[in-house]
C-alpha cells in the first residue's frame, strides 16, 4: 500500500510516501519514536523481538511516511474484533506541519476497513495538545465517560 503526500515546507518539500514498515525497518521505526519524543520501552513491549511478532500477525498496520529513502514518521494500528486502534503515531519535527500525522492516520483508518471496522480510536499520553488538536480536526471526538486504568508486569511493558 502506498500513498502520496504533498505539503508546504520552508524548503522545496520532497515526496512524502506512505506504506507499510518492513522486518527491516523497525529499528529506523524506533528512531522515528526517539526523534519525535515519543517515550519507547525497547526492553519491553517495543523490543525489536516483540514488534517484529506483531508486525508480522499484522503487517498491513505497521505504516510509515517516507521522505526519499527517510523514514518520517510511523503509526501502528491494532484491530480487537470490534474496534481499530490508532496507536503510536509519531512524526519526526522537520517533517511536521506537512499533513504527515493526519496521512499516516487515514492510511491506518482505511487499513482498518478493509479489515471490517467502521470505529476508530485513539488514546493520547499526557499533555500531547498537537495530537488532541489533529484528532479533533479528523473528527475524532473525545470520549470523557471512559476511564482507563492499566496494570503493568514492568515498566518495560
Amino acid at each position: 500500500m502506498n500513498s502520496v503526500v504533498g505539503g508546504a515546507s520552508e524548503r522545496p518539500p520532497r515526496e512524502i510516501v506512505i506504506r507499510t514498515v518492513e522486518e527491516d525497518q523497525l529499528v529506523e521505526m524506533l528512531r522515528v519514536w526517539s526523534e519525535s519524543g515519543l517515550p519507547a520501552r525497547p526492553r519491553g513491549r517495543d523490543a525489536i523481538e516483540n514488534l517484529r511478532i506483531q508486525r508480522k500477525a499484522a503487517p498491513d498496520l505497521f505504516l510509515a511516511a517516507f521522505e526519499g529513502d527517510r523514514m518520517v514518521g510511523v503509526v501502528l494500528a491494532s484491530d480487537d474484533g470490534r474496534k481499530g486502534w490508532i496507536n503510536r503515531l509519531a512524526v519526526v519535527p522537520g517533517a511536521r506541519r506537512r499533513r504527515v500525522g493526519r496521512s499516516l492516520v487515514e492510511a491506518c483508518e482505511a487499513a482498518l476497513r478493509r479489515r471490517g471496522r467502521g470505529i476508530f480510536c485513539i488514546m493520547i499520553e499526557g499533555e500531547n495538545a498537537a495530537s488532541e488538536t489533529l484528532f479533533q480536526d479528523m473528527d475524532y471526538k473525545r470520549e470523557n465517560d471512559i476511564v482507563y486504568y492499566a496494570k503493568r508486569e514492568s515498566q518495560d511493558l
